[in-house]
């Protein structure tokens, strides 16, 4: 273990309070951590650096890719070394305050390891396969269709594409020239059920045959043009398509019931009564992992 004087480890009891919970429960750094830079004396490693990305990493700029991103967090560490080393020469780190949140991010740190490790363990491939078996035979059987429309201001733009289609224009260059969904390209909306869309797009869009194009529909966004291009059973995403969100599922399922559990075999007193709503943690019976469908937009 690096003695404790000389490493950026030891030296910096304040690096809890910025943040980085995640040292806490890692423990010591690795004997073999190469050194990547010093500050006054105060080694900082490449141990260091992993452990700020696994804290820090989802919150940085999406540009920065490989090195760049080391380099912005090495950059982050020698700041925060220079800062807490400011702290300790003012004794911020000796004040009850600072003894209390510290104590809050220990605690912190250990939930985390725990929930962590329970959601590591839960997310096996047979719990993962299962779940997502489940929810597809739970699907109920559903129509989904591809449609294209044209979204303008008023109805009179609305008629005027109408004609401009039915004389034998291409929709999606009309779409693509009129419409005010610069979002759906060429007028595409993709394939969606009807619950995705407001009411009066989608009881119009779905009266319609495949090929067939609706007269002018008035919805809160303004005025559309509909074709309907194809209609099919809803169809269930893959395992491969949706893997991540199901996995989510899975290890949070798993932490809530944990959470559940600890609270059914704990003496919690409160000094005042909580409001009538789920208990932190708690999963409503019938959850199904929501997230595992096909992403339709709304328009």
């Amino acid at each position: 273990m690096p003695h404790l004087k000389t490493t950026r480890l030891g030296s910096r009891g304040v690096l809890a309070a910025i943040g980085v919970c995640a040292l806490l429960a890692m423990g010591a750094a690795s004997a073999q951590a190469k050194v990547l830079a010093k500050v006054n004396g105060v080694d900082i490693t490449d141990d260091d650096v992993k452990i700020a990305l696994d804290d820090l990493g989802a919150g940085l700029p999406r540009q920065l890719e490989g090195k760049a991103r080391e380099n912005y967090i090495l950059d982050f560490l020698i700041d925060e070394q220079l800062v807490v080393q400011k702290a300790q020469r003012d004794k911020l780190g000796e004040t009850p305050d600072f003894a209390k949140k510290l104590a809050y991010l220990r605690d912190k740190a250990l939930m985390e390891a725990l929930l962590g490790k329970i959601a590591k363990d839960a997310t096996t491939e047979s719990a993962v396969k299962k779940t997502y078996e489940e929810a597809a035979k739970n699907q109920k059987p559903e129509t989904e269709i591809h449609a294209h429309h044209i979204l303008v201001t008023t109805e009179d733009e609305a008629k005027a594409a109408l004609k401009r289609v039915k004389a034998g224009e291409d929709f999606s260059k009309v779409a693509t020239e009129l419409s005010k969904d610069t979002g759906a390209q060429g007028g595409d909306l993709g394939w969606f059920t009807k619950d995705r869309m407001v009411p009066e797009f989608g009881d119009a869009a779905f009266k319609l045959e495949p090929g067939h194009i609706s007269d002018p529909v008035k919805t809160q966004f303004g005025w559309h043009v509909i074709k309907l291009d194809e209609k099919r059973p809803k169809v269930f995403p893959p395992l491969d398509q949706v893997r991540d969100q199901v996995s989510r599922y899975v290890a949070q399922k798993a932490q809530s019931d944990l959470i559940v559990e600890l609270r059914q075999g704990a003496k919690i007193e409160r000094t005042e009564a909580p409001p009538a709503e789920a208990k932190p943690g708690e999963v409503k019976p019938g959850d199904k992992p929501a997230e595992a469908k096909p992403a339709e937009k709304k328009k």
